[in-house]
């Protein structure tokens, strides 16, 4: 037995799960379930694991991520997103053990001016959020030690998201029309381990702010199009071919689920109460490009 904190971390190979294990390696006594050990559609299966792991502290980046799909797959989506991190709160609860769970911008409609503090009222516009959102309540309602931080437009140098999509069509076509009024912050998921971190960090040196919701995205704000330009700003510099950029609103680009207009989040909470802040967004992504 060593003394260091055992860390249940659920999912394997999404985003945010692959930057937290590169940073937890060889820190914590580390248990990686992905799907191949783990059916989050089996409540059953997830409290036998957890209680044969007994561990001190369960992070859950695991979701149904897949936006316009949830649409047509409600069932699977609430059982992922809603069920499985309940059952995950009950068993930490039981533990004694904190659960992290990530949760996200979906739960607004996108229709307020500045931008969504953790008390502002929910609304979401589809399946996803729905069940993102009822996820939120089934860990509330169990009353246990939490943190569900809600973040935004997340992306790494592995995995399916905008960043890479971007690098491949930008490259491919002479023209590219990109969504302009829609307003975030891109969040890289190295962003998202680095502050998950130094909350355990602050946790376990007895430095806890107050459990509960918070809101944790890069600093700044663009729209996707922005976004593409600045992706498109380092392929030109790299000396690789870039597409001509071309905004358009969403209604010219429509898609099964509806999307939030605006989806900035204030994270000033978490820096008063737990003392972390985050990187830059436009920093950030220069930082993924570096290493990846």
């Amino acid at each position: 037995m060593s003394g260091r904190l055992s860390v249940l971390l659920v999912g394997a190979n999404g985003q945010v799960s692959t930057e937290l294990q590169k940073r937890l390696q060889g820190k914590v006594d580390l248990h990686v379930l992905g799907s191949s050990t783990l059916d989050l559609t089996r409540p059953d299966a997830i409290r036998e694991q957890v209680r044969a792991l007994s561990p001190g502290l369960i992070i859950n980046p695991a979701a149904h991520t897949a936006v316009d799909k949830a649409e047509s797959e409600r069932e699977l989506a609430f059982a992922i997103n809603a069920i499985a991190p309940g059952v995950l709160a009950e068993e930490a609860h039981r533990l004694g053990a904190p659960l992290i769970h990530y949760s996200t911008d979906y739960v607004f409609d996108g229709s307020k001016a500045e931008p969504y503090v953790e008390a502002d009222p929910t609304a979401p516009l589809g399946v996803y959020g729905e069940s993102k959102l009822a996820g939120e309540q089934a860990i509330q309602a169990v009353g246990g030690a939490h943190l569900i931080l809600r973040t935004s437009w997340v992306y790494a140098s592995h995995g399916r998201n905008f960043l890479l999509t971007m690098q491949r069509l930008l490259q491919e076509k002479p023209e590219l029309k990109v969504v302009a009024d829609q307003i975030g912050a891109p969040t890289w998921a190295g962003t998202i381990a680095n502050s998950t971190v130094r909350l355990i960090d602050r946790w376990q040196a007895g430095q806890a702010g107050p459990w509960g919701v918070y809101h944790l995205t890069a600093r700044g704000q663009t729209s996707w199009f922005g976004f593409a330009q600045a992706i498109g700003e380092q392929l030109r510099k790299a000396g690789k071919p870039c597409a001509a950029l071309l905004p358009i609103p969403s209604s010219d680009y429509p898609t099964p689920a509806r999307r939030p207009l605006n989806s900035r989040l204030n994270c000033g909470k978490l820096e008063a109460e737990w003392g972390v802040g985050q990187a830059d967004w436009h920093e950030a992504l220069l930082e993924c490009l570096r290493e990846a």
